[in-house]
């Protein structure tokens, strides 16, 4: 068999060095038979001996007629005989033959005439089991086919990476014909690959073929040979073809297109990054013109070019009468647009003198943001015409700005709080070009609804300050009593004001036995709806506790829980110590690791299953044993003690550990450090620590 330019054998063999076993007529077991002039058999291979069962021995001497052909197929063997070895041209086709056994069976033969320097005549014959060959051509065939109509992006390289084959898929992946790949390098067939990139790949694929460790499930976003398609999301998968032998013989790559998951994953990570902000920024005060700022900017750029809050003023003065179909009276309390660049600037100067904050309006029945009140539902133009721009404008003046700066969507949700309209968030599109869709109303009225308990937590403040400081008071746990083995700081500090509810918390609670739980959770959000989320919660954690299951089963139950209580999503790290085993158990559900602090060695933080949060629902949740002897610490926080706005988690984690590691103090001072040193200018969230110290003695 030949090589292609395409596919070489190994360039550092060395010539006339033999290939061991493993080739395609090795898989078909090819017998070779060699006749003289008159039929004898004069040459017998093993593989002869293999597929008739006769020895050489045996064979050699002996007519192949008698010896393989039963007599009602001797004459035409016998005519195809002489056909060949008078020169009328080779024979091939499927012929029936005897075995030594007596059974007769259907072989595929190829005979060919023979001529040596003397003049000889010989007559060469090979044959094959005809069942085996059939099986290798429909392997070949679907495997051909398969390749051929795959979904998924399949290519072979050769050892020098240069492609030998690519199937349609991939042509439709990377928008190139086969024949821009077959021959050449990668770096050739890809030329659309940033040069960085591209080094990346050739030193992954480099890299499978001297090991033989496949590459699998390697995510990448990258371009495409059409820029008008913008770019792709693969999964791209590589791993080594090897010979029978074991020898590299090229490779073979997988690229599965994720482009539309990939972008859908994107927009929800960036829907649930928004409602985390919205958790960690909206309602940082009491103060209700820096809330609905707040509301403002945290929907602006990533949700709209432009954002107002609009109050009625009817809810700023205390009247809980639901708004009717007369005129709305409005307060701007904020308004906030996308900054950057000079055509930015101008459109927020255009919107700010269209609807400028703290300024009281009065808007008929008609307007977009009075009708939103007034049905408490949400009013979306998916498309601003010229005749629109009156309906959410304030006057002609203030249409004529909007239409100048370049409206084009417009969507208003109510804010609503215990069933009271207060007002409306009020958002614009100009420079983003993507008009409002269905999942942006759905997300605003998420946001505008988070945002409209703060707004209302403002305006009745005075009254419900007594009740959210008891409400904090009982929440949180009192210093346990018997605690074996163990001693425990903890310390809970609101976001903001100190009087603010949250959703973290924390608990210990002893168990029968030697044991002791250690609970710190954070439920997602903040005000009065969180903290009773959170309540529930760790009351129900606490229940579970009595029972002495696994942290994983008390994180499966914990989970359900959640998941009945209105789209609740809480973190949450549950561990049980066992004093007498000096071992503990940690299940972990979608929270920070906990750190393990050990005498004279550097803090950790524990490697646990990170597991889902809470609320997702169906997610098992493991278990994981750590050994504590005495002296070892467990120090567990919720996110609040590490976040901030402009550092990444992990190198916040970092400072943790560092900050532990530098000073070795007792549980109540090493609480107060980690507060005073990590939430330093970073209220926007609340807190729950707790350490756990294991003792040296009951």
């Amino acid at each position: 068999m030949g090589t292609t330019d395409a596919f070489r054998p190994d360039p550092g063999r060395a010539r006339g060095t033999p290939y061991a076993p493993g080739s395609l007529l090795d898989v078909l077991s090819v017998a070779a038979v060699v006749l003289d002039e008159d039929g004898r058999i004069v040459l017998w291979s093993p593989q002869a001996e293999e597929l008739f069962g006769w020895t050489a021995s045996e064979a050699l001497g002996q007519y192949a007629a008698q010896l393989l052909v039963d007599k009602e197929n001797l004459d035409e063997v016998l005519r195809l005989f002489a056909k060949v070895m008078g020169g009328g041209g080779s024979w091939a086709g499927v012929f029936p033959a005897r075995h030594k056994d007596g059974v007769t069976r259907l072989l595929e033969f190829r005979n060919m005439r023979l001529e040596d320097k003397d003049g000889r005549v010989y007559a060469l014959g090979m044959a094959t089991d005809q069942e085996i060959l059939r099986d290798v051509e429909r392997d070949l065939a679907l495997s051909l086919r398969l390749v051929a109509q795959s979904p998924i992006g399949l290519a072979i390289l050769d050892t020098e990476l240069r492609y030998v084959m690519v199937n349609p898929a991939l042509e439709r992946i990377h928008g190139l014909p086969a024949r821009a790949y077959v021959g050449r390098h990668v770096r050739e067939a890809l030329p659309f690959l940033p040069a960085a990139e591209a080094d990346a790949v050739e030193r992954a694929m480099r890299r499978v073929l001297a090991t033989g460790v496949p590459l699998v499930d390697h995510f990448s976003v990258g371009p495409t040979a059409d820029a008008a398609e913008g770019e792709r999301a693969r999964l791209v998968s590589c791993y080594r073809l090897e010979d029978p032998a074991g020898r590299p013989m090229g490779l073979a790559t997988s690229d599965v297109d994720i482009t539309d998951r990939h972008r859908a994953a994107t927009e929800a990570r960036r829907r649930l990054a928004l409602i985390a902000d919205a958790s960690v920024l909206i309602g940082t005060t009491l103060d209700l013109d820096q809330t609905a700022r707040e509301l403002a900017e945290v929907v602006v750029p990533g949700l709209a070019d432009v954002a107002a809050v609009d109050i009625l003023d009817t809810a700023l003065h205390g009247n809980a009468t639901p708004p009717d179909e007369r005129a709305a009276v409005f307060r701007a309390l904020a308004v906030a647009s996308a900054g950057g660049g000079v055509v930015a600037d101008a459109v927020a100067d255009a919107v700010r003198a269209a609807d400028p904050p703290g300024e009281i309006a009065r808007y008929d029945p008609d307007r977009l943001v009075a009708r939103c009140v007034n049905t408490a539902r949400p009013v979306r133009l998916t498309h601003v015409a010229p005749a629109d721009l009156r309906r959410i404008a304030r006057d002609a003046t203030s249409a004529e700005l909007l239409g100048r700066a370049g409206l084009h969507s417009y969507l208003a949700v109510p804010l609503i709080a215990r069933g009271e309209v207060l007002g409306a968030l009020d958002l614009k599109r100009i420079t983003n070009p993507e008009p409002f869709g269905e999942d942006d109303a759905v997300l605003a009225g998420e946001l505008a609804a988070r945002a409209a308990v703060c707004i209302d937590n403002a305006r009745w403040y005075q009254r419900e300050r007594a009740t959210v400081l008891t409400l904090q008071r009982n929440l949180l746990p009192q210093r346990p009593q018997n605690l074996v083995g163990l001693e425990v700081a903890y310390r809970y500090q609101p976001a903001g004001a100190a009087v603010q509810v949250g959703g973290d918390w924390f608990d210990v609670i002893p168990q029968e036995g030697a044991r002791s739980a250690l609970v710190v959770g954070d439920v997602m959000g903040s005000g009065i709806n969180a903290a009773a989320a959170m309540g529930q919660l760790r009351t129900a954690a606490r229940t579970l506790s009595g029972l002495g299951l696994d942290p994983g089963r008390v994180l499966h139950h914990l989970d359900r829980t959640a998941s009945g209580l209105d789209q609740t999503i809480a973190t949450c790290v549950y561990a049980v110590y066992d004093h007498r085993e000096a071992r503990c158990r940690v299940a972990n559900a979608g929270h920070l690791p906990p750190v393990l602090m050990r005498p004279g060695l550097r803090p950790v933080l524990l490697d646990l299953p990170t597991g889902a949060p809470l609320g997702v629902g169906g997610v098992p949740f493991e278990s994981v044993g750590v050994p504590l002897a005495p002296g070892d610490q467990l120090i567990l926080y919720t996110d609040g003690l590490v976040e901030t706005r402009d550092e990444d988690i992990d190198t916040r984690l970092e400072v943790l550990v560092d900050l532990l590691d530098r000073h070795r103090l007792d549980l109540e001072a090493t609480c107060d450090l980690l507060l005073t040193e990590l939430r330093e200018d970073n209220d926007q969230d609340d807190v729950a620590l707790l350490i756990a110290r294991v003792r040296s003695s009951l």
